[in-house]
């Protein structure tokens, strides 16, 4: 692990500018994603957006540098979906946004409406995804994440990923995209499936840091899927991926934030426990 890598991500809104960097863990929030949420999913389908601007809310208040806006649910036009979200969320909050969606119409039609430097979520391995995502992110000056899978789907194996990963920084670099605009996300499978998934990560987080020094991002509840205890489970494990190098992780932030703020004091990046001892003082509620 290659600690005080000097490599900076910088994305914008049209007010505020945030770095990510291995100087403090910067967190996405990921609550607005209709997955798994049939309220939000419903009022997404019904031109509703006042839950996602109560979310961005909260989530802000609660701590998130960034926002990842997914409206992908049955029923939902993302492509006129997406830019209506971004636009309102742009009025309503003043973080950088990422924009997730596997539709590249709508990722266009997100960047194009936005004020400041977003991040894409995501790219893939595959020609395809390749061919139609990079030239994009290289016209609006985004930044974008990387995920080590392709046609064959996501690997198991920590060389196979890097491969992928390879791949991918290769063609980055081909476009034009300089490589501090390259978030990797190794991509964290559930321990419910595969109980050597977490060690999968670890390695793919060490080698991806060791190679090129780029930040990580991982979403990291995945780990937890289908087993009991998750929070125990997920506060852990967040504060393991951090040491291995994650640096901007997408979670529930409100959930998981004093574990984040509590690992980042154990590194060495908050002076004299600052940031953590203010935090404690604003959320003593947090951790009766």
């Amino acid at each position: 692990m290659k600690w005080g890598n000097e490599m900076e991500t910088k994305l914008s809104s049209a007010t505020k500018e945030v770095v990510i960097s291995d100087k403090r863990t910067v967190l996405i929030g990921e609550r607005i994603n209709p997955t798994g949420k049939k309220k939000l999913a419903e009022a997404l389908k019904l031109g509703d957006f006042d839950l996602v601007l109560q979310e961005a809310r909260q989530q802000v208040e609660a701590g998130a540098d960034i926002l990842d806006l997914n409206v992908g649910a049955g029923g939902v036009d993302e492509v006129a979906v997406l830019p209506q979200i971004v636009k309102l969320v742009m009025q309503e909050v003043d973080v950088p946004l990422c924009f997730d969606s596997g539709d590249t119409k709508a990722l266009e039609a997100a960047l194009k409406v936005y004020k400041g430097k977003g991040l894409v979520n995501s790219v893939k391995g595959s020609d395809h995804s390749l061919e139609e995502v990079l030239p994009m992110v290289k016209e609006y000056g985004a930044a974008v994440i990387a995920l080590p899978a392709d046609e064959r789907g996501i690997p198991q194996d920590a060389d196979t990923r890097m491969q992928i990963i390879d791949k991918i920084i290769n063609r980055s670099s081909k476009v034009g995209i300089p490589i501090e605009d390259i978030v990797v996300d190794c991509l964290v499978l559930s321990v419910g499936v595969n109980d050597k998934a977490g060690l999968a990560i670890f390695d793919t987080i060490r080698r991806v840091k060791e190679q090129y020094g780029v930040n990580i991002t991982m979403g990291a509840s995945n780990i937890s899927f289908s087993v009991p205890g998750r929070e125990a489970i997920n506060g852990v494990f967040l504060g393991m991926a951090i040491t291995a190098g994650v640096t901007c992780p997408v979670v529930d932030v409100a959930k998981v934030r004093k574990s984040i703020m509590a690992a980042d004091l154990l590194l060495g990046r908050d002076r004299f426990a600052r940031r953590y001892i203010q935090y404690f003082r604003d959320h003593q509620e947090n951790f009766q």
